[in-house]
């Protein structure tokens, strides 16, 4: 290709052609937006009659011949300004090419820096992931929870322990005094601590009157620089808002993260005693607000009473109600939901339809009509707290004659026409023999009173194993008689000072008592007990056949088929407990195992308790992933909390993971409280056993499969249990799903120690009665 200075040097008869060809090959080096430029050029050139590169003071030759070689061209410019067009043009581009390329290199320079820098922080993610996941079970700040079905891995399921924490249960005067514990703030710390506890996943759902009540209670608290306010590896009991200030958060000294005003953390310990899995230090002076766990569980505890008190109240007051027992009016005021209305609500509608009684229980409601040929709403009268509304409803009659509307924000305590009903009818249905007493009464006789465990002692006891350990209390051993070489039975040793120190003592106690007199054939039986002065001892009936933990383990999921056969049994269970007022308030299939003949049974446990007809426990207790929103929430909690952990036991089976999980407790906690609604159910689980699942796990307690009049039976009839012979099942007659292999890796013929009977102590009065 011709550059510039070889054109200039040829002679001047070179033909245009020739320059036309190595211009044209110039240009197309040059690319297509240097060649659209120079073609701008000489484009704008030849539409002037003179040279443009002689600015038109010398005038060219005719239009075809050109004023420098004398040839013609095809364009009406002269050659040579043709060329130093060019020339400027080419020396433009290279300039700017030039600056292009170094753009660029120190582009791909910066490029490569930020990767290396992207993989540096990517590793530090990594590293720090797990440590971040440790600690939040401790420090959560607030954040958005996702919700996700985790499959079922062996590493989730051995964190799958119970935790209950201590007795709680003040007299009515202490607990008013707690509750109504003050300190005095400022508007801007109210404010702040609103906005923190609002932020909070968990406490968000707590009712404004609750929110108020927390900040009214906490208090201030000071640390200064260097200060630890939580350290790795101690319990607790408080949580904290920072106000003013900044916090540190390491782990093993390493720096996870800065607390900064306005957030909240440790909110795990105001619902049990943990350990601290990282510690949080001042890095400046800082100021916090506190609240301990007994103040926060004393809340709501109150708030759960004075709810349920003033439901109570308001339903005494009905005329049609009030000759009812007051056990009666107890169930109707926890079966009674309530229900927020603003100014200009509708609440009931003229013409409409609707089976449905109200109480007011705050605000005030205009009742109108609509005469005919009349447009305008005549006021009737006003309603206000205590007056009632829609009580033809209960009675049958479905169309509303007026119009009741909210004059302003409005709270209504509401029920249902079924739900009356059931009430009701169950004044009959109690009266009426128990249809599963004869099941119960044949257990009983054929479970009670074996002569020879009833005057055994320890010493009587040989051991042939240790079969597992009993959490942090101690172990389970399998032993047998040894005037009986045949009868093998378990023996839960439990160690008096492990107990003690874990404030564990009435769970035991009452554990033992309540399952001492559970004669039920879908209940691990429980025999006798014993203690010496370091050591509580349960004998119970041995079921070798493994909990269903392992055989989920083993298999990953069940099949509906055997599902609904071990679910049947739970089931039964339940059933047996809850005639008698106790709450189980640990299922999950760990806790349940099977007998040699394949059938499944319940065992025991410290969350068990009785409730008295009409009243709630507040203990929390239980399985994360299992427990029901009223237990996180401290609502106060029946009966009805085990048809939730029912119905999570059913979904577990047959997926292999938990609806509710996360990757620490706060986040499984937070999707619990969020309900069933929002969770994706696998395909592994059907249309009908959904439908099961999610009427076990409604949010409403009352309103729970299970939890009305009919009890089980409600269960039963659910079409995901059609075709199944529950009579079979209780006559232990249905073939079981599998038939454990029983293969014993021990000679019960050979003992392998005896217990060693020791004296017991004075400091063990507790345990008198165990």
């Amino acid at each position: 290709m011709m550059n510039v200075h070889e054109l200039w040097s040829h002679s001047p008869t070179v033909h245009s052609i020739s320059l036309s060809v190595s211009t044209d090959s110039l240009l197309t080096q040059l690319g297509s937006d240097d060649t659209r430029l120079v073609h701008a050029r000489v484009h704008s050139s030849s539409l002037a009659p003179h040279c443009l590169g002689h600015e038109r003071r010398i005038n060219c030759p005719p239009p075809n011949c050109c004023c420098c070689c004398g040839h013609t061209h095809t364009q009406r410019v002269c050659c040579r300004c043709w060329c130093l067009q060019v020339m400027g043009t080419l020396r433009d581009l290279q300039f700017a090419l030039q600056l292009k390329i170094e753009e660029l290199r120190q582009r791909d320079a910066l490029i490569d820096e930020l990767e290396l820098e992207l993989d540096a922080k990517d590793e530090l993610i990594r590293r720090l992931q797990d440590e971040l996941d440790r600690y939040r079970a401790t420090v959560s700040l607030p954040g958005p929870s996702a919700v996700c079905t985790a499959p079922c891995e062996d590493r989730q399921r051995a964190k799958r322990k119970t935790i209950i924490s201590e007795p709680f249960s003040p007299d009515p005067v202490t607990l008013v005094m707690l509750s109504q514990r003050s300190c005095d703030k400022t508007q801007a710390s109210q404010r702040l601590i609103q906005a923190a506890l609002l932020k909070n996943d968990l406490l968000k759902n707590l009712g404004e009157g609750e929110i108020a009540a927390i900040i009214t209670c906490m208090y201030p608290t000071t640390i200064n620089q260097g200060c630890f306010v939580i350290q790795e590896g101690t319990s607790g009991a408080q949580a904290y808002v920072l106000e003013e200030g900044r916090l540190e958060v390491t782990k093993d000294e390493a720096r996870l993260f800065t607390v900064e005003p306005g957030d909240m953390f440790g909110e795990l310990a105001l619902l049990y005693n943990c350990n601290h899995t990282s510690s949080v230090s001042a890095q400046v002076d800082s100021k916090l607000w506190v609240i301990d766990s007994k103040s926060y569980h004393t809340i709501l505890m109150q708030s759960g009473l004075d709810s349920l008190s003033h439901s109570m109240e308001l339903l005494s007051s009905v005329p049609f109600l009030k000759s009812l027992p007051e056990d009666v009016i107890v169930k109707l005021s926890d079966l009674m939901e309530e229900r927020n209305f603003t100014e200009g609500d509708y609440i009931i509608r003229q013409g409409a339809t609707g089976d449905t009684f109200y109480v007011i229980s705050k605000g005030q409601v205009k009742v109108t009509e609509k005469k005919p040929g009349n447009e305008e709403q005549v006021v009737l009268s006003k309603l206000s707290e205590g007056n009632w509304f829609g009580e033809k409803a209960l009675a049958g009659e479905n169309t509303w004659t007026v119009n009741v509307v909210a004059a302003g924000p409005v709270t209504c305590l509401v029920l249902d026409r079924q739900t009356f009903k059931d009430i009701i009818d169950g004044l009959v249905f109690n009266c009426s023999p128990d249809v599963h007493q004869s099941h119960d009464s044949k257990a009983e006789s054929e479970q009670k009173g074996s002569g020879v465990l009833s005057s055994s002692t320890l010493s009587d006891f040989h051991i042939i194993c240790s079969l597992a350990a009993e959490a942090e209390f101690g172990h389970v051993d399998l032993v047998k008689l040894k005037s009986d070489v045949k009868g093998l039975f378990t023996m839960r040793v439990l160690k008096k000072k492990l107990i003690i120190n874990c404030g564990q003592r009435e769970h035991f106690l009452r554990e033992s008592r309540i399952l001492m007199d559970a004669h039920c054939p879908f209940i691990v039986r429980f025999h006798k007990t014993f203690r010496d002065s370091e050591c509580l001892y349960i004998l119970t009936e041995a079921c070798l056949g493994g909990d269903l933990c392992r055989l989920l383990k083993d298999k990953g999921c069940l099949d509906e088929c055997g599902t609904r056969f071990y679910t049947a049994c739970v089931v039964e269970a339940l059933t047996f407990l809850h005639r008698r007022g106790v709450v189980y308030r640990d299922v999950k299939p760990q806790n349940v195992v099977l007998d040699e003949h394949g059938y499944a049974k319940l065992i025991g446990s410290r969350c068990v308790k009785k409730v008295e007809m009409g009243k709630r426990t507040w203990t929390f207790c239980g399985t994360l992933g299992y427990m029901s929103p009223e237990i996180i929430l401290n609502r106060g909690h029946g009966v009805s909390t085990d048809m939730w952990s029912l119905g999570v036991f059913v979904f577990e089976l047959l997926s292999g993971g938990l609806p509710f999980s996360g990757s620490d407790p706060m986040k499984i906690l937070t999707a619990t409280v969020g309900g069933i609604d929002h969770i994706d159910f696998p395909k592994t689980i059907s249309k009908n056993a959904s439908s099961l699942i999610r009427k076990l796990c409604r949010s409403a307690p009352s309103q729970r499969l299970g939890a009305r009049r009919n009890g089980a039976k409600d269960i039963q009839r659910h079409k995901w249990f059609e075709g199944f012979d529950w009579d079979a099942l209780c006559g232990r007659t249905l073939n079981p799903p599998l038939i454990p292999k029983m293969k014993p890796s021990w000679d019960s013929s050979v003992s392998c120690g005896d217990y060693t009977v020791e004296s017991v102590e004075s400091c063990s009065n507790w345990d008198e009665d165990f």
